[in-house]
């Protein structure tokens, strides 16, 4: 194996440590800081998608990561309230069931992210960039003003959503639910990177001319990988949503758009754990560093500071090499 996948294999035994490390000595706090993590990481491999396969810098991921959080909001809300989200042309009704609200939250995403994609690839560089802060704006207002849903004070959910076969009250059980569908992504995001789209993707991001030359529509590739980037970073704002039992406009705020490239940039942009290591990083400095000074994000950003100039691999890239897992 390589240095950057034993590196890997150690990222992944300390995400199942931890854990149980904290059930064996009752510190259940630890286990939702890491349930924490591993969804923020999940939101980061979605954005990988999308910024390291595609090179989309896209400052509205958090679009997507609200259209996740807000699916579960919604959808518990009249479930706990037992009231039906419609009654015509035929009723609609809440649930508590996790996967019914995972494949409402993925799709919607989805399909966010095809219409925001669609208009906002025909632009690039800067001006696309652009266009997604203001795609996110537009849902960060109008969720402000989305009063039937708690508007600017937010929606609390009194229930942990449930799914078969588990009590996901439990945080370790939780975990464990969020670090399979975690596993499943980076399965995802491997596969991708290696398939026969993954290589035309990587050839359009380094020389869409020569990819048009061969008969590839850089256009529909860098579509196709919004559009995925997006379902998956809408499932990680559904757990988020179901860990925190709290849904408000904060969750498509710019600031968590930047975060959620703050990962990459510290783990590795386009590495298949860059946004693992990313997240984690992120939440233990949130954690360590926010107990003494509520300035923390200074020593953040000397930390991005020092791997932008010194490690442009990430974290992964210091400890592995130079070599691109994805490539």
């Amino acid at each position: 194996m390589s240095r950057e996948a034993w590196v890997n294999l150690g990222v992944l035994t300390g995400l199942v440590i931890v854990p149980l490390w904290a059930l064996w000595a009752d510190e259940p706090f630890t286990i939702t800081l890491a349930t924490r993590a591993v969804v923020l990481a999940l939101a980061a491999v979605g954005l990988n998608v999308a910024l390291g396969l595609g090179g989309l810098v896209s400052l509205g991921h958090a679009v997507f990561f609200g259209i996740g959080g807000y699916a579960m909001g919604v959808l518990a809300s009249h479930a706990q309230s037992y009231t039906p989200l419609a009654e015509w042309p035929f009723l609609i009704e809440g649930t508590k069931s996790m996967p019914v609200i995972w494949l409402v939250a993925v799709v919607a995403a989805a399909l966010a992210a095809l219409v925001i994609g669609a208009v906002s690839l025909r632009t690039s560089g800067v001006y696309f960039i652009m266009i997604t802060l203001a795609f996110g704006q537009m849902f960060y207002f109008f969720t402000i003003s989305w009063s039937a849903y708690g508007g600017e004070d937010g929606l609390s959910i009194y229930v942990r959503n449930g799914f078969p076969g588990l009590n996901t009250l439990v945080p370790i059980q939780f975990y464990g639910l969020c670090f399979a569908l975690l596993c499943l992504a980076l399965l995802l995001g491997h596969a991708l990177a290696r398939s026969p789209f993954g290589l035309a993707l990587n050839a359009a991001r380094q020389a869409p001319e020569r990819a048009r030359a061969v008969g590839l529509d850089p256009y529909r590739l860098r579509l196709v990988a919004f559009v995925i980037s997006g379902a998956i970073t809408g499932l990680a704002g559904a757990l988020f949503a179901d860990l925190s039992r709290f849904v408000s406009p904060t969750m498509f705020s710019w600031q968590l758009s930047g975060e959620l490239m703050v990962f990459l940039i510290l783990g590795g942009t386009a590495r298949l754990f860059g946004p693992v290591v990313g997240a984690v990083v992120f939440v233990l400095l949130e954690h360590w560093l926010g107990g003494l000074s509520d300035y923390w994000h200074v020593f953040l950003g000397a930390l991005l500071l020092v791997i932008v100039l010194f490690a442009k691999g990430g974290l992964i890239g210091l400890l592995a090499g130079r070599r691109v897992a994805h490539d």
